[in-house]
């Protein structure tokens, strides 16, 4: 029975995404909650699973097609082990059943299409915070285990027909980010040893297939590029034409939304950090045999979470066409982290209600799944206030833009040793933390947002009272 595999329910307020990539090939046969295509959505890129076990009968998408959700992605010949489980008897009424024969035989998928599960997750190394040393590589396991490689890796083309040998036909184990990885190198994933724990591709294979796929290329000569993947030219010279993807074009959207419907106004100040950072120093070592980096984010945001509390108008939203003010009572901040595929901003919930250890745990968490593309599109949802860390790339102030309807963002910059005159009149060096606070200004006046600021700051240079607010 030929049965065509749709796209699921993508969550709420989702309601198309773009093709990235094909994960089966007609002729193939995959197994059910196989992955079948990757699809790109505003905010997060999800493997689509497979309802039905079966063979491949046709492809009915082409990568890069936008594909609303029920839209049909492949066509299924069900295998009689699918067929018979779905007939199989039940202990239900003849009435119930004979109500079940009437419905169709494939169904939707009622659910967000689920994560690939990770066989291994190295411990956490860093969270988004890091202001002082450079980001590490997080899409390979410290150690990769060596493995005898096969010699071939050759630069991925566009499949024409489905090959018979039997590592083409399975599912390759390999999450979003290394398959990302894959394609931008121009790897063929079926070409690729694995040799990570469970048979799945690590980084570490990714590169080892380059640089034998480099070896091979090294004595052949490559002709110009002519075809239609050529750059094409201005009158100034060669330029290069992308698409852009749709987790940019939302973004570029958002942006222009915020720009044209809220007047913003920042406010710049610094924070003395110099006994943060003592504090920071010497519990490091007790964080990093938990498998986490303390950096001096988990302190802004435990900061932040406090001050909210006190100054609720921060923690609001404007209903500008009903003439209201939606304060919330809950308190949860998104963290704006920089991946290869463009922002996104997970969001921490609850913050205020957790401990500085979980806030620490949950900041290296969140930031890590990004980074790695493992995380799901409810994940950005729900946020009431931002902090972006420049400090973590480098510099001091900046004027963000504001994640409507949220009224507020708090940019954070790279903490610098800097002369300071201390009460008593005598010149210091101390650390100081430079902080930009942009906010709505049709819901937030200059004083609230000062006296959320210096709050803020309060907590920041004398971080004792973190363990002491109530």
């Amino acid at each position: 029975m030929s049965i065509e595999i749709k796209v699921p329910d993508l969550g709420d307020g989702v309601d198309s995404g773009d093709i990235l990539e094909i994960l089966v090939r007609e002729g193939e046969t995959i197994r059910k909650d196989q992955g079948i295509v990757e699809l790109e959505t505003d905010k997060a890129t999800v493997e689509v699973p497979s309802t039905h076990a079966g063979r491949v009968t046709k492809v009915l998408v082409d990568v890069g097609q936008s594909v609303a959700v029920g839209a049909p992605l492949i066509a299924v010949e069900a295998s009689e082990a699918s067929e018979s489980k779905s007939a199989a008897p039940s202990k239900e009424s003849p009435a119930a059943t004979e109500e079940k024969a009437e419905e169709p035989a494939a169904e939707e998928p009622k659910a967000t299409p689920a994560k690939e599960k990770k066989a291994t997750k190295t411990k956490p190394t860093a969270d988004d915070g890091r202001d002082d040393e450079a980001d590490d590589e997080r899409d390979e396991p410290a150690t990769p285990k060596k493995a005898s490689r096969q010699p071939a890796a050759t630069p991925a083309s566009k499949p024409v027909a489905a090959e018979p040998a039997a590592e083409q036909l399975g599912e390759i184990a390999a999450g979003p980010a290394i398959r990302r990885f894959a394609r931008e190198v121009g790897v063929d994933l079926r070409r690729v040893t694995a040799t990570g724990e469970g048979g799945r591709i690590t980084r570490e294979d990714v590169l080892e297939a380059v640089r034998q796929a480099s070896k091979q290329a090294a004595s052949t000569p490559t002709p110009a590029a002519t075809g239609p993947g050529a750059p094409s030219s201005d009158n100034w010279g060669p330029v290069r034409i992308e698409r852009m993807s749709k987790i940019r074009r939302t973004i570029a959207a958002q942006m222009h939304k915020s720009w044209e419907t809220c007047p913003r106004v920042t406010n710049f100040d610094d924070a003395d950090v110099t006994e943060l950072e003592r504090i920071r120093v010497s519990s490091k070592g007790d964080y990093a045999e938990r498998g986490v980096r303390l950096s001096s984010m988990p302190f802004v945001i435990k900061s932040v979470a406090m001050a909210l509390r006190n100054n609720p108008v921060l923690n609001a939203s404007v209903d500008i066409d009903n003439g209201m003010v939606v304060y919330k009572d809950y308190v949860n901040i998104g963290i704006a982290v920089d991946t290869d595929r463009g922002l996104v901003v997970p969001v921490l919930r609850n913050a205020d209600r957790m401990s500085f250890p979980e806030i620490a745990r949950a900041l290296s968490t969140i930031a890590e799944n990004a980074r790695n593309n493992e995380f799901s599109i409810e994940d950005l949802r729900g946020g009431t206030f931002t902090i972006s860390n420049l400090g973590a790339i480098g510099g001091a102030y900046s004027t963000p833009i504001i994640n409507v309807p949220e009224v507020a963002i708090l940019l954070v910059g790279r903490s610098r040793k800097m002369p300071r005159v201390l009460e008593n009149d005598q010149m210091a060096v101390r650390l100081v933390m430079p902080l930009s606070l942009a906010y709505d200004h049709r819901l937030v006046d200059g004083a609230a947002a000062a006296r959320f600021l210096n709050e803020v700051i309060g907590y920041l240079e004398a971080p004792a009272r973190l363990l002491l607010a109530p």
